[in-house]
């Protein structure tokens, strides 16, 4: 079996500060990761056209899609392929914050996951991958164990604190 890929859509240029963190991320559970730029509205046959040569790859995959404001892209990759969408739209102070409303009201038989926390995306990913690749479960043993020894020191230091 190929290596698991994981599959990040921006919706333009200007989500690839997003994109940047999710590949750090992804980059330290060892997955393996392609950035593509393609919108549901503008570009919707470049999009399936993108969508159609990753499906046909014979490895098992996810896709993370970076959109802000109205986010067709989430439902528009999740209703093209049968792999996980995860939707991770930008935070946006325009509209108080209302946009990621479209990311969150999917129609009938569409179903992207919805993590706004891009380093938590990635983590998603590395755990729906744990399932099939032995190094990125022990890459993911590892970050576990990361955190839980951060907060298990800081309670020691606390303790400390508190005399």
């Amino acid at each position: 079996m190929q290596k698991p890929l994981c599959v990040i859509l921006m919706g333009s240029v200007a989500d690839k500060e997003v994109a940047q963190t999710i590949i750090e991320e992804l980059s330290f559970f060892g997955i393996e990761y392609v950035v593509r730029i393609g919108s549901a509205h503008k570009t919707p046959k470049h999009l399936l056209d993108m969508l159609s040569e990753y499906e046909n790859m014979q490895c098992p995959k996810v896709y993370i899609t970076i959109a802000g404001r109205s986010n067709a892209l989430s439902g528009f990759v999740d209703g093209s392929v049968l792999s996980p969408v995860i939707a991770c739209p930008p935070i946006s102070d325009h509209f108080a914050g209302a946009d990621v409303f479209s990311s969150l009201r999917m129609p009938s038989g569409i179903a992207p996951s919805l993590v706004l926390e891009p380093k938590n995306a990635s983590l998603f990913v590395a755990k729906i991958f744990s399932l099939y690749d032995e190094q990125i479960l022990a890459n993911l043993v590892a970050y576990k164990k990361k955190h839980t020894d951060r907060v298990l020191l800081d309670d020691i230091e606390i303790q400390k604190q508190n005399g």
